[in-house]
């Protein structure tokens, strides 16, 4: 049977919504505030009139050199929104972010099944027989952790996390996330370090993991300014991660961005998997939904493409 490629769908909410996109921007609405913000993805015509766009409280603009926020006066610098079953500080930063990707709600929920069932099951890649019937049984490692929202899913869920990022930054916002959403006594180790380096030493330490999530960016350098290319050091970290999965592993997750490359790559680096463990790999995209357009009388809004994912799963 010919493989599937899934598209998994961010619908709208009541704290976000995708209002409209289009000529490589996207008109987005995190709690009460909508900001403005370029996607190169936005390929089609904006449904919107310009004059709607230009009530957004937030514009990222981005010339030859730099790209920069601009704002409505009274605008805060960062406010809380609830989303995915969970609470994050929204904070317009550098490179067009905002501290939150809707797209991965999709992931969280099917994270916490992943860890959900394996409670019911009792299993994990390193529980010990004497460990209390109260005490987590699945532990996951989180690579490129950024603000927290994989992390904050798979704690809520039942979950040890370690939370590995490179960034201080982001970091401190993950936590600041986990104490908004009620979880800051949850067991997560937060992690300042490059991921290759924790890896590497954790594979030495003999350690082992239940899951596996990451999500590389395409460049970055980590705390002690180490250089990542996607293209040369991707294959030897999830080469490196597979030696952490313990002996009943219940998922490895990998998220693409901005690298260029297909969810056949991703699945095609995950394939080993099946020659050691049961279970099945999906692939496909992750997309948001635009809001429905009533003045167009369009059903069912636009999604908007936002990146890539393969999961193996020992489902």
């Amino acid at each position: 049977m010919p493989k599937q490629s899934h598209i998994l769908i961010t619908e709208p909410g009541a704290d976000y919504e995708l209002i409209d996109s289009g000529e490589g921007e996207k008109l987005e609405r995190f709690g009460k505030y909508v900001l403005s913000r370029p996607d190169p993805q936005a390929l089609w015509h904006k449904h919107l009139p310009v004059a709607e766009w230009k009530k957004a409280d937030g514009f990222f603009t981005r010339d030859d050199k730099k790209g920069d926020w601009s704002f409505q006066k009274g605008m805060p610098d960062r406010w809380p929104i609830q989303f995915g079953g969970l609470k994050f500080l929204i904070r317009p930063s550098a490179f067009k972010h905002t501290g939150l990707f809707p797209e991965q709600s999709v992931n969280w929920d099917w994270l916490r099944k992943m860890i959900a069932d394996a409670g019911k099951r009792n299993i994990s890649g390193n529980a010990s027989p004497a460990a209390s019937a109260t005490e987590p049984q699945v532990e996951v490692l989180n690579l490129f952790g950024y603000t927290g929202g994989a992390t904050l899913a798979c704690a809520e869920a039942g979950a040890k996390v370690v939370h590995v990022d490179s960034s201080k930054a982001a970091l401190t916002w993950a936590r600041e996330n986990a104490e908004l959403s009620g979880l800051k006594d949850k067991p997560i180790r937060w992690i300042l370090d490059d991921a290759r380096d924790f890896v590497r030493r954790e594979v030495k330490r003999g350690r082992t993991y239940s899951g596996i999530i990451m999500d590389p960016p395409a460049f970055g350098h980590g705390p002690e300014n180490e250089v990542w290319k996607i293209e040369e050091h991707f294959i030897s970290l999830v080469d490196e991660c597979m030696k952490l999965l313990g002996d009943a592993p219940l998922f490895f997750l990998i998220n693409g961005y901005s690298a260029g490359y297909s969810a056949v790559a991703y699945e095609n680096i995950l394939m080993p998997l099946l020659q050691h463990h049961d279970g099945s790999i999906e692939i496909g995209e992750l997309a948001i939904r635009e809001k429905r357009n009533e003045a167009k009388d369009i059903e069912e809004g636009r999604l908007l493409p936002c990146g890539i994912f393969a999961r193996w799963s020992a489902q």
